[in-house]
């Protein structure tokens, strides 16, 4: 089996998450620089075999598209063109930053931890992968 990778796409920064190759197991990976995000992605790609990618989709509470899901739609068409033969595809990421503070006050991280935004990038990446895992039963 090859690996899943999430994206929690931001304007500055980006957080990435994979799974193990057997899919039984997400974990952050980096946060990178959104300017440098596809370079990075397209090394990583050549060196572990992914089977899919699956970019977190930018909605406001309501439902309704938040600023960012233009350049977020952007990447992927991006992406879809450089990389077809690696599917990717949106799922709904509402409340991960939430989640993902929440997971960091729950873990113990101290105050300066819990204020590093890559920190928070990287984990809402890791829970983006982990409830596409659960809703996909893997």
């Amino acid at each position: 089996m090859a690996r899943i990778l999430s994206i929690d796409y931001g304007k500055k920064r980006t957080g990435l998450a994979v799974t193990d190759p057997l899919q039984l197991i997400a974990g952050g990976l980096a946060t990178v620089s959104t300017s440098t995000l596809f370079e990075y992605l397209t090394q990583y790609v050549a060196k572990e075999e992914v089977e899919r990618i699956v970019i977190g989709e930018p909605r406001q509470p309501n439902g309704q598209p938040s600023e960012n899901l233009e350049r977020v739609k952007q990447f992927v068409n991006r992406w879809r063109k450089a990389m077809p033969q690696i599917p990717i595809e949106f799922y709904d990421e509402r409340f991960t930053s939430v989640l993902a503070h929440q997971a960091m006050l729950e873990g113990g991280l101290k105050k300066k931890a819990r204020q590093d935004k890559a920190l928070v990038d990287e984990i809402s990446a890791t829970i983006i992968l982990q409830d596409y895992m659960r809703s996909k039963n893997l």
